[in-house]
């Protein structure tokens, strides 16, 4: 079994920047995808990014691209997600995920869940 510890929120002003992290206990054959979603109150879960592993290839929602950057410490079995440029409308608390190759970012898609990490962002 695959955990998932993330770290690194806080809070900011828009503006400002935040890294977070997700170490993973374990490396895994059926990790092929890990991902970012966040979930702001009242709202539904939402992914943010993911990276393909093997292939290095990452995706981002629209509401980030351009501010946001998804990367990973093979090494060190660490995601990232380096936020700048941080608006109110970022506020979530922000969950990293890992699953198969197959499937895109959706929340269905993704086997491990890690507990989430807050980040506020004031104006």
């Amino acid at each position: 079994q695959v955990q998932l510890v993330e770290s690194g929120g806080g809070s900011v002003q828009a503006g400002g920047s935040l890294k977070l992290s997700c170490a993973a206990s374990t490396y895994s054959l059926d990790i092929q995808r890990m991902a970012w979603f966040r979930q702001a109150p009242g709202k539904e879960r939402e992914g943010v990014a993911q990276l393909y592993t093997v292939i290095g290839i990452t995706t981002y929602a629209d509401s980030v691209k351009g501010r946001f950057t998804i990367s990973r410490d093979n090494a060190k079995n660490t995601l990232y997600l380096q936020m700048n440029n941080l608006k109110p409308d970022d506020t979530a608390l922000y969950y990293c995920a890992a699953g198969p190759f197959a499937g895109t970012l959706r929340e269905r898609d993704f086997n491990y869940w890690g507990q989430g990490t807050q980040v506020t962002v004031s104006s």
